[in-house]
C-alpha cells in the first residue's frame, strides 16, 4: 500500500502571494482552472495501490478547505483528510507529528510533495526507481537540472551518476554545488521516521539545557531539507531520480502565471477536453486557453495564448487577453486590454483600459533556466513585475494600470504605472 502526503504551510506563509492569499489559502489558488493542489492530487490519485491522502499544515480549517476536501474525494474516488499542525512545524516536523496517521494501515511507501512546485510529478516512475535500487529502505527525491547561477537559490544534489545515489546535500548554498537541484518531491518508507526521530529527540536535548517553556514546541521543528538530507546524504539510503519534464516553484503570483502556462501546456496530453478551440460564433483563440464553462464571452474577444477564464467571467466586445489568470466574477468590458496580469475575483476592467504587467520568465535560450524568486523592490523601486488586481478593484475607463499591484476593494480614477496601491 501507498500513501501520500502534501504540505500545504499555512496563513504565516504564502505572503509572497500577497494580495491573492488573502481571500483564499494560496494551495487553493486556482492554476489552469482548478486549485494549485488538484494537479498533486490527481497526480497521486494515478499512482497504482494509492489508498490516502494527507494534506498537512497550519490553517484553520474553514468552509472553502472542507468544500474542496469533499468534491476531491468525490472526483477522485480517495481517501483524502487534511492535518492541522498546532503550530507551523517545517517539513520533516510535520510528517513526524502525525506519524501515527501517515503509518496507520502499515504501508510500504509514502509520497510527501511541497504544495507551491508545479510540475509532471512522475510519480509511478519514482516508485519503480526505488524499486529497482539494491538497497532496500531507500529513499528517493526527485531532481532536475538547473543553470549554475540559480541553482544556489535551491536546495544541491551531488550524485553518483552510475547509481543516483546522493552523496552530498546543501540547502541553498553559497557558492556552486551541483546543477541538479531539489524538486520538493519525495518517496520514503517508514524507516525515515527514525531519521527524523534522532534529530527531535536531540533537539529536546539541545533545549533541555535552555531555559524556557515552548521548548518541546521548537524540538518539533524540523525541516527535511536541511535537517534530514543533510545528514543522510552519503549513507546509502537516499537516491535521487532525475526528470527532463517541466517543473517550477510557485512562491509568487508572477510564478503562477508561468505553472499557468506549463499546467496548459500539459493539458494537450493530460485533458484536452480542457482547452478551448476556436468555435463558429465564439471568441478567437490563440494557443494554450482555459474557459469555464459558465464564463460569457463575446465572439469578439481574442483569447491567448496562456489564457485561464474562471467561473462567472464576464469578457465584453474586442477585449483582448493573453498570458492572464482571470478569476471567479470579474468582468472585462469592450475593448479593453490584459496582458501578463492576474485580474482578482469580482474585478472589473472598464471600456478601453489597458492592464499590463511586465513577465518574470526563465531566459527562453536556456533549457535548464529556472523562474527567478524576484523580489519585489530593488534600490527603493518597485521591480517590473506582472500586474495583480486584487478582490473587488474597479478600473475605470480609458486608462492603462502598469506594473502595479492593487490591494483589494479599491476604486482607481486614473491611470498607475510602477506602484502597489494600498
Amino acid at each position: 500500500m501507498v500513501k501520500a502526503v502534501i504540505i500545504i504551510g499555512g496563513a504565516q506563509k504564502g505572503t509572497r502571494f500577497r494580495p491573492l492569499s488573502f481571500e483564499v489559502p494560496k494551495p487553493l489558488f486556482p492554476v489552469a482552472g482548478v486549485p494549485m493542489i488538484q494537479h498533486h492530487i490527481e497526480a497521486c490519485s494515478k499512482v497504482p495501490n494509492l489508498k490516502e491522502i494527507l494534506l498537512i499544515g497550519f490553517y484553520q480549517p474553514n468552509d472553502e478547505v472542507n468544500r474542496f476536501l469533499a468534491t476531491a474525494q468525490q472526483e477522485f474516488k480517495i481517501s483524502i483528510r487534511y492535518l492541522q499542525e498546532y503550530v507551523a512545524l517545517g517539513t520533516g516536523g510535520g510528517i513526524y507529528h502525525f506519524r501515527d496517521q501517515i503509518l496507520s494501515g502499515k504501508p510500504e511507501l509514502f509520497f510527501v510533495l511541497n504544495a507551491d512546485v508545479c510540475c509532471e510529478f512522475p510519480l509511478t516512475e519514482m516508485i519503480d526507481f526505488q524499486k529497482a535500487q539494491e538497497q532496500l529502505n531507500s529513499f528517493v527525491m526527485l531532481g532536475t537540472a538547473a543553470n549554475r547561477r540559480q541553482s544556489m537559490n535551491y536546495g544541491c544534489i551531488v550524485e553518483n551518476p552510475q547509481s543516483h545515489e546522493v552523496l552530498h546535500y546543501v540547502e541553498k548554498p553559497s557558492t556552486f554545488v551541483s546543477d541538479v537541484i531539489n524538486c520538493g518531491v519525495y518517496l520514503f518508507t517508514p524507516d525515515i521516521f527514525q531519521y527524523i526521530g534522532e534529530v527531535f529527540r536531540k533537539n529536546q536535548q539541545d533545549l533541555a539545557l535552555e531555559e524556557g517553556s515552548n521548548g518541546w514546541h521548537r524540538a518539533g521543528v524540523i525541516r527535511l531539507e536541511q535537517d534530514i538530507f543533510t545528514a543522510i546524504a552519503g549513507r546509502g539510503s537516499l537516491f535521487v531520480y532525475t526528470t527532463h519534464g517541466f517543473w517550477s516553484q510557485i512562491k509568487s503570483a508572477g510564478s503562477a502565471i508561468y505553472a499557468n502556462r506549463l499546467y496548459l501546456n500539459q493539458y494537450h496530453s493530460t485533458h484536452p477536453d480542457r482547452l478551448a478551440n476556436c468555435e463558429q460564433g465564439g471568441p478567437k483563440i490563440i494557443g494554450n486557453v482555459y474557459v469555464h464553462p459558465t464564463a460569457t464571452i463575446d465572439p469578439t474577444a481574442v483569447l491567448g495564448p496562456n489564457v485561464t477564464i474562471s467561473k462567472d467571467v464576464t469578457i465584453g466586445a474586442g477585449v483582448r487577453v493573453r498570458e492572464s489568470i482571470i478569476l471567479h466574477g470579474a468582468s472585462l468590458q469592450d475593448h479593453s486590454c490584459v496582458l501578463n496580469c492576474i485580474v482578482g475575483w469580482d474585478s472589473t476592467v472598464g471600456k478601453w483600459s489597458r492592464v499590463e504587467g511586465t513577465p518574470s520568465d526563465p531566459n527562453p535560450n536556456d533549457p535548464h533556466a529556472k523562474i527567478d524568486s524576484e523580489t519585489l523592490f530593488s534600490d527603493g523601486k518597485l521591480n517590473p513585475s506582472i500586474t495583480i488586481l486584487g478582490c473587488n478593484v474597479s478600473i475605470p475607463a480609458e486608462v492603462i494600470i502598469l506594473n502595479s499591484i492593487v490591494l483589494p476593494h479599491k476604486e482607481l480614477n486614473r491611470s498607475f504605472k510602477n506602484q502597489i496601491i494600498l
